[in-house]
């Protein structure tokens, strides 16, 4: 027959089996175990950064940011690929925004830094110790009714030296006598009461002289106020070494005639006639010494070499007049 040449269809039978996880399977519980997973490295990152310092936060913030330049600018370390640094390329000190930076430098860093603030509490320190001087000498002039008198001329102030004590001349109560540099009998009893006050400060000082500008009769020739304030001055050391101070204490003795003037206004004015002490602070000591080795060092030198050295007449000796004058 012609339909059975015909070939039969496949009979196709599906099947649907019920049971198992219905139609979503077990695939949420992959991602609830992802959901979860991120979920604790998130809140460890912020624990992590909530635990850094700015700095810190900053560096990395700054190394993700050019990587490649951090690497490629620095001028110190080993480079991109440093085992030793805190961030890949970045150098030891990841505060810094670009560069690597040498532990050496970090170390000198805060070297410099702990010796200024070091610095810093020793002056404040020594000022203390200082304004403590000055108060002490207040009272000794105070408790002494012989040199409560001299008050008025008595200076004390503190400056960028130190202390500076100064006795200033009065018309009426000359502090030597006229001319010369013999001490009156009260400043040298106020000068050793100085010394003693002195004699327990480890401090160094220096004295200067000074006089009016009234010409020393004779002055261009022989003796001149330029002496006379030195040899003032010097009386006024040996007083101080008279009433307790160490003969070591002091460092430089000069007169200054009237080249600093107390009232530049009146040059005649009797206070222009005075002693100064100074007691040094540390840095003026260290200032002083400094110098006196550069001044050292540029006299040894030979004298062609020596800066500003030229060709040296010696003036005429000339005969020592002193003379009596205010």
């Amino acid at each position: 027959m012609a339909g059975n040449d015909k070939k039969l269809q496949p009979i196709i039978i599906k099947k649907v089996k019920k049971g198992g996880h219905g139609h979503h399977g077990g695939a949420w519980k992959i991602a609830y175990a992802d959901f979860v997973t991120a979920m604790m490295a998130f809140f460890l990152l912020m624990w992590l950064m909530g635990s850094m310092s700015e700095g810190d936060r900053k560096g990395i913030a700054d190394y993700f940011s050019s990587p490649v330049k951090l690497s490629l600018l620095g001028n110190a370390g080993s480079g991109t690929g440093d085992s030793q640094s805190i961030i890949q390329g970045g150098g030891q000190d990841i505060t810094r925004s670009t560069g690597q930076v040498k532990r050496g430098d970090i170390d000198a860093t805060r070297e410099h830094n702990a010796l200024k603030i070091l610095k810093a509490e020793q002056a404040a320190a020594e000022a203390r110790k200082l304004e403590a001087l000055k108060l002490k000498v207040l009272s000794k002039l105070q408790e002494n009714p012989r040199l409560s008198a001299l008050q008025s001329q008595i200076k004390l102030e503190m400056t960028r030296d130190g202390l500076r004590i100064q006795i200033i001349d009065e018309q009426n109560r000359p502090m030597f006598a006229s001319g010369s540099a013999v001490v009156q009998t009260y400043m040298r009893e106020l000068l050793r009461e100085i010394g003693q006050a002195l004699s327990d400060m480890p401090n160094r000082l220096t004295l200067e002289g000074h006089t009016d500008a009234h010409a020393y009769s004779g002055g261009d020739r022989g003796y001149s106020n330029w002496e006379l304030s030195s040899d003032r001055a010097n009386a006024s050391r040996r007083e101080l070494i008279a009433g307790g101070l160490p003969e070591d204490r002091v460092v430089r003795v000069q007169g200054l005639a009237s080249s600093v003037l107390f009232d530049p206004k009146d040059a005649m004015n009797p206070q222009n006639r005075r002693i100064s002490i100074i007691v040094m602070n540390r840095e003026a000591e260290e200032r002083f010494f400094r110098n006196a080795s550069d001044l050292a060092e540029a006299l040894d030198a030979p004298e062609g070499s020596r800066p500003g050295a030229a060709p040296a007449t010696a003036p005429a000796p000339s005969p020592t007049r002193p003379r009596n004058t205010p």
